[in-house]
């Protein structure tokens, strides 16, 4: 094993745990805002929460191909940093969403 791969593992393990720690931060805290945007009860609450979370995740599962592409073009990291930024970004829209169709984009 090369000096370079043990590094470049440790890079890909550190975004995925940056990754699913944003997400584990998130999920607790839907129920309450999405009850707070569109005061309604918890039931309706877990179900846009369910709703969201199954958008999120066919989002990876579309745009996976996309990124492996443009990964294969420009390179793992670089690619890796934008969508960590992206990844960012969202997480200040469902921050500072105003309304439950906020959430979805």
């Amino acid at each position: 094993m090369s000096p370079k791969r043990p590094a470049a593992l440790a890079f890909i393990f550190v975004t995925i745990l940056i990754d699913v720690i944003g997400l584990g931060v998130c999920i607790p805290v839907f129920p309450r805002l999405i009850e707070q945007l569109t005061g309604q009860g918890v039931s309706a609450a877990a179900q846009h929460a369910g709703w969201l979370t199954f958008a999120y995740a066919a989002a990876q599962f579309a745009f996976a191909p996309v990124v492996g592409g443009l990964s294969d073009r420009f390179g793992r990291r670089p690619v890796l940093l934008a969508s960590l930024l992206g990844l960012g970004c969202d997480y200040i829209f469902l921050a500072l969403a105003p309304s439950i169709g906020w959430l979805y984009v």
